[in-house]
């Protein structure tokens, strides 16, 4: 398969990479993309996984059998839970955004799709995120997915990042804007 050399570039692309390649050859590509969203949800909704992930005090063998358990918990498939176990062991489970992310961008073109970063001020409803895809398809040409964050400190509004173009509708980025052009 044909990858940007940015995502290869890096050691989380790397790894997302690899976990592409044996999704793809055991064509289970969906399944371990599923696995990844709820273990992205698990990410931004636990503290204790979060720290789980990106703590150095926690040895080893500890946060390997930790990560087996969150896996059983969470339903894993069986690729994205070995998976989890080789990162825990080479005590990578902090790259796990970045490779989530990464994963998803290979996914994405695989299927002939772009993939666009949305970080909303709150979490969109379905048909918001349905809209969304609408207008992005419109604009672009193509299919998009969307890889979705809450950042609160926006107030409102969408930041949007397909590649290297944003496109920033924030509420703070209005009142910087605001307070930029008073200041004179």
């Amino acid at each position: 398969m044909e990858n940007s050399g940015g995502i290869q570039a890096s050691l989380p692309g790397r790894y997302a990479t690899a976990l592409f390649e044996l999704a793809r050859d055991a064509k289970s590509i969906d399944k371990v993309e599923a696995s990844l969203a709820t273990l992205r949800a698990a990410l931004d909704q636990s503290a204790d996984f979060k720290t789980l992930t990106t703590s150095p005090l926690i040895a080893r063998g500890a946060a390997t059998k930790a990560v087996a358990a969150v896996a059983t918990m969470l339903k894993l498939d069986a690729t994205t839970t070995k998976f989890l176990g080789v990162l825990a062991d080479n005590r990578r489970l902090a790259q796990l955004p970045v490779i989530i992310r990464a994963f998803r961008q290979l996914a994405a073109s695989f299927r002939g799709e772009t993939t666009a970063e949305v970080t909303s001020a709150h979490a969109l409803t379905d048909d918001q995120v349905t809209a969304l895809k609408q207008s992005l398809r419109q604009r672009i040409g193509r299919e998009v997915s969307v890889d979705l964050s809450v950042d609160p400190s926006l107030l409102g509004g969408l930041v949007v990042r397909i590649g290297s173009q944003m496109i920033d509708s924030s509420i703070k980025t209005r009142l910087n804007s605001l307070a930029l052009a008073m200041k004179g």
